[in-house]
């Protein structure tokens, strides 16, 4: 791999498959979001062409990188006090916030700033020892950069192990409001869904198993406030699920959403999160911009 960061790699028979993989072998450390974005920004290169992350590596072949990724306490988190956000619960060993839309939930680069990490980092410093990836800021879930919502970080490692085990083994109780094009066609969704760069798709073949239950809260014209829940957790997923049942979020263009009149960006909130093993409770109210997208919407 290339220039003032990494030489180049020859593959060798114990990592020959996909050049994604065989870069994740390499750097270990560095976290999937960090190395797609080396794919998204034509870092990665096989005998001088640019690669894509499903490509395939043979013996003898030579990946190089344009720049290297970083990782251990490179990536950690810094204090941004400039990140503003509403603290929704603060307690000894842990704390929820209401993430505004539009912004990261954890920095994807070194140094990066802005995102809600920085943020709590710097009000909690306890917060930046902890996580499983150094990035974390104690978070032990995640929001994308257009949802708005409850977010929790952990503030200490007995916090951030249990807090984890109950997500990953689906013990908590996550609830969203969206505002959707049209109405759902569905009671729930279950179809299993799949990476695919960016996004994510439905795929039965390959895909993870993916949950979530919607509820029409009101319908006016074409749009309508869906209550979901998800009994998973899996990337983009209820943005996924909601259109794959005819009903994408207004705005989210992505997954094949419209633009809502004037209003920028799409209309999904985490409104509540529970987690019984924490006896934690947690609800957001509803940000100024979902409200005035209700309103253009009628509803």
């Amino acid at each position: 791999m290339t220039d003032d960061s990494s030489p180049a790699t020859k593959i060798t028979a114990a990592i020959a498959g996909r050049v994604d993989k065989a870069i994740a072998h390499h750097y270990p450390e560095a976290g999937r979001r960090q190395l797609a974005a080396l794919f998204d920004e034509g870092c990665v290169r096989v005998a001088g062409k640019r690669a894509k992350k499903g490509d395939r590596v043979e013996v003898g072949d030579e990946i190089e990188l344009t720049r290297q990724p970083v990782s251990g306490d490179a990536l950690r988190a810094q204090a941004d006090p400039d990140v503003r956000f509403d603290v929704l619960v603060e307690r000894d060993d842990l704390v929820a916030i209401n993430k505004p839309a539009g912004i990261p939930s954890q920095p994807l680069r070194a140094g990066e700033r802005g995102t809600a990490a920085n943020g709590i980092v710097a009000r909690w410093p306890e917060c930046a020892a902890l996580g499983d990836d150094p990035r974390d800021g104690g978070l032990v879930h995640r929001l994308d950069i257009g949802t708005s919502g409850v977010l929790i970080a952990a503030r200490t490692e007995a916090a951030y192990r249990a807090l984890r085990d109950a997500f990953a083994s689906g013990n908590v109780d996550k609830t969203y409001l969206a505002i959707t094009d049209g109405r759902p066609v569905a009671r729930g969704c279950d179809a299993p869904l799949a990476q695919r760069g960016n996004h994510v798709a439905v795929d039965v073949v390959n895909g993870l198993d993916a949950q979530t239950e919607l509820v029409v809260e009101r319908q006016a014209g074409k749009h309508a406030l869906v209550r979901c829940m998800a009994r998973t957790g899996r990337m983009h997923q209820v943005r996924a699920h909601l259109a794959h049942v005819g009903s994408p979020i207004a705005g989210d263009t992505l997954y094949g959403g419209v633009k809502l009149g004037e209003l920028d960006g799409f209309f999904l909130h985490a409104s509540r999160v529970h987690v019984a093993a924490m006896s934690l409770t947690v609800e957001a109210p509803l940000p100024a911009s979902f409200v005035a997208a209700l309103a253009a919407a009628g509803l």
